[in-house]
């Protein structure tokens, strides 16, 4: 059963009122919010100086962004509405009652708010011991108006009488990046790419949000974790493509050759985008590196198959056969058949080992699948691309030469070095 379908197995199993789901992996999601805060795949987070702002901005993005294909659910935090009880100590008679500050928010703190007076140890563990009034005795404002404060004569005198009590809005909680207020949209999507969701959103919320002078939108979640891959793998594949020309000059001793094998490599790609369609996979950093082995897989065909052609190639020039297009013809389809049988073996052995990943189920093979799927279909059109493109390039790059360099060698030499291969 993949994520998705446990997804929405979970979503028909629980339903509540006014809640949204929101499915992901426990340890994933303990990376996320150590790292973004936001454990869903794309979050937003709106920053500036005013929480009344910010909460009103993240209740029209929210509702903007619930409209936007691949949307499975879109929630953004309450930063206001969050009611909290206001004492407003009446200086003037608790100076009566020989009472200070102190005294009366001390009352406040542990009788309704509670506080710490001891802990309990019990082996290795400590437990703190809690002292406040039971909840039936501060439940509501007119039972809070009747808690008592000692007073140093050793009267007791309620507390409605020392101070106002009042129930006032405020924020809930308040976060804060880079030195900003902030507020959080956690957006959870399904059917899309995180990429191509974001780039829309990002569209929709300029078209129809205005954002005021001194706030800003930054977008978050697995999506930002994309764009820092991106920068870095613009120059992680470069450089790798790079590195594996450099290794196939240092091999051939030939810039010819070595363009020649990678002008192999864009046929790999074919068959690695054409499987990655088929299998529904976006593409994702597990892609990308898919792709970058597979690379390098098509690269050590294409080796061999070159190597097979210059052997035939030099063998033919060494016999003095080298005289005609036909010659060369004939020798390139010899060193292509002899490369048949090595070159499937190779493939073949690869595909061996990935299969079992193409068709595992169990913990991460989810990410496995993707590394997989390009060298699995890449390795199979590059085989049967490779054995058709690069004779034929080969070809044409020697006929060119072959004008340059033809070399007549005499028939009783040729026969004895023909005697002599056939010999060993």
């Amino acid at each position: 059963m993949t994520i998705n379908e446990l997804a929405d197995d979970l979503n028909q199993a629980i339903q509540f009122p006014g809640l949204t789901n929101a499915w992901t992996m426990p340890i994933k999601t303990r990376i996320d919010m150590l790292s973004t805060g936001i454990k869903t795949p794309v979050g937003i987070k709106l920053m500036g100086p005013d929480l009344d702002v910010l909460s009103k901005l993240g209740a029209e993005i929210e509702a903007v962004v619930r409209d936007i294909p691949g949307t499975l659910s879109a929630y953004s935090e309450r930063v206001t509405g969050g009611n909290y009880l206001d004492f407003h100590i009446d200086r003037t008679q608790i100076a009566r009652y020989g009472l200070t500050i102190s005294d009366v928010q001390q009352v406040i703190m542990t009788a309704i708010g509670g506080s710490n007076i001891t802990y309990t140890v019990e082996g290795l563990e400590r437990y703190p011991v809690n002292l406040r009034y039971n909840r039936e005795l501060r439940d509501n404002i007119e039972k809070l108006k009747r808690v008592l404060v000692s007073t140093p004569t050793g009267g007791q005198v309620p507390l409605a009488q020392l101070a106002q009590i009042a129930i006032k809005k405020g924020a809930p909680s308040i976060k804060s990046e880079n030195s900003r207020q902030t507020a959080w949209i956690y957006v959870d999507i399904k059917g899309v790419d995180v990429g191509s969701y974001v780039r829309n959103a990002i569209r929709v919320v300029d078209e129809q949000i205005d954002i005021p002078q001194g706030y800003s939108i930054v977008w978050s979640g697995q999506y930002e974790y994309m764009e820092k891959a991106r920068k870095t793998l613009n120059i992680i594949v470069p450089a790798t493509l790079l590195v594996i020309f450099i290794l196939l000059y240092i091999h051939f001793q030939s810039v010819t050759e070595a363009a020649i094998v990678m002008a192999s490599l864009p046929f790999a790609l074919v068959g690695g985008i054409w499987l990655i369609y088929i299998l529904g996979y976006h593409v994702s950093v597990a892609v990308v590196v898919g792709f970058i082995a597979l690379a390098g897989l098509a690269a050590e065909t294409g080796v061999v198959m070159l190597v097979y052609l210059d052997e035939t190639y030099a063998r033919y020039q060494s016999y003095g056969r080298m005289k005609s297009s036909s010659d060369l013809r004939a020798a390139i389809i010899e060193g292509a058949v002899e490369r048949v049988r090595p070159k499937l073996m190779t493939v073949a052995t690869t595909l061996i080992g990935l299969l079992p990943v193409m068709y595992g189920s169990e913990a991460g093979s989810q990410v496995m699948k993707r590394i997989a799927a390009p060298m699995v279909g890449g390795l199979v059109s590059s085989t049967v691309l490779t054995l058709i493109i690069i004779p034929v390039i080969y070809d044409f790059w020697k006929r060119w030469e072959l004008k340059k360099t033809i070399v007549t060698i005499p028939e009783q030499e040729i026969q004895s070095k023909e005697e002599a291969y056939e010999g060993d």
